[in-house]
């Protein structure tokens, strides 16, 4: 039994290497695109089948970013990028755990590359995401209060204490990409291990549990960033803003 935690290369495009969890995420997106196709394909005023089941989660996830927002001007400028987070996330999570997924590859000096695995498996993947969340986080900020006003929150000079302050708050930004990449990847990555654990020693019946486990978990990761982000913006958006 092997696992490794970096994703493994299974082939290359011009020089350009494509590990396993990139191509997992094109076929993701791939996903996403083709649902949203048929979702928006026929558009009725009572809507049925897909695109019933897409209005009703776009709506409830738009209803739960507002209320933390508590402005419906502002959740409907960071909808897009929390939506875009929470299909993308929850797709990868869930796609991880179709059957293939971490046991079908080629061997290579003696070990099994699959040829798939989770995206948010990969803590490039998972970097990335809070790279873009950080960031846009402190557009975000910079947009409603003001370069300057806003960057009082990091450097301010009117006492010992204040700067002080504006340092820790600096390193606490930092410290949310971190906090952000490894949760997401953590929590993935464990979820792998402990399924390909419990697929090899019993591989029947008993991974059940741990597969509605991991449902319930990969959904709820999925959740849990997107809200973080949102309320991160918000506190961005509404801090000294008196």
């Amino acid at each position: 039994m092997h696992v490794s935690v970096a994703a493994e290369q299974i082939f290359s495009i011009f020089g350009i290497p494509v590990s396993n969890t990139m191509l997992t995420a094109w076929v993701a997106i791939f996903l996403l695109a083709i649902s949203s196709y048929f979702a928006t394909r026929r558009m009725q005023k009572v809507p049925t089948g897909i695109q019933n089941f897409f209005e009703w989660a776009i709506e409830s996830l738009l209803g739960l970013v507002e209320s933390f927002m508590g402005d419906r001007k502002q959740t409907l400028k960071i909808f897009p990028l929390a939506a875009t987070f929470f299909f993308f996330i929850i797709v990868s999570n869930w796609m991880g755990l179709l059957p293939g997924f971490g046991s079908i590859g080629f061997y290579e000096e003696g070990k099994l590359v699959p040829f798939f695995r989770s995206a948010t498996a990969d803590l490039n993947t998972t970097l990335a995401f809070a790279m873009i969340s950080v960031i846009i986080i402190q557009i975000s900020g910079v947009m409603a209060l003001g370069f300057f006003h806003y960057g009082k929150k990091f450097v301010n000079f009117s006492s010992p204490i204040n700067f002080f302050v504006g340092i820790l708050e600096l390193i606490s930004e930092f410290a949310k990409i971190i906090s952000f990449s490894f949760r997401l990847f953590g929590s993935v990555f464990a979820g792998e291990v402990l399924l390909t654990v419990i697929t090899g020693l019993v591989p029947y019946v008993v991974p059940l549990p741990f597969l509605g486990l991991e449902l319930f978990f990969g959904g709820i990761q999925a959740l849990v960033f997107v809200l973080l982000t949102v309320v991160f913006i918000k506190i961005a958006t509404t801090e000294m803003a008196h």
